[in-house]
């Protein structure tokens, strides 16, 4: 699929530049770019929902038992 992206000069230049020493297409590092974004992304929000519990001071089990017995 075709998306069609404004660059900087200096963001084309240093593609360009990169594209060389890689013996790789613009399209191909963009793409990589891309990729790596948005699994760091991903991650990110994983990590954000993993460990909501941890700040807290009170026994997880304990608190569950409360809840479930009101």
């Amino acid at each position: 699929m075709r998306i069609s992206v404004d660059l900087g000069a200096i963001q084309v230049q240093a593609l360009d530049e990169l594209a060389r020493a890689e013996q790789r297409s613009r399209t191909a590092l963009i793409g990589q770019a891309i990729d790596e974004y948005l699994a760091k992304r991903r991650a990110g929000a994983m990590d954000d929902a993993f460990g909501l519990w941890g700040q807290r001071t009170v026994d997880g089990l304990a608190c569950q038992d409360r809840l479930r017995g009101e």
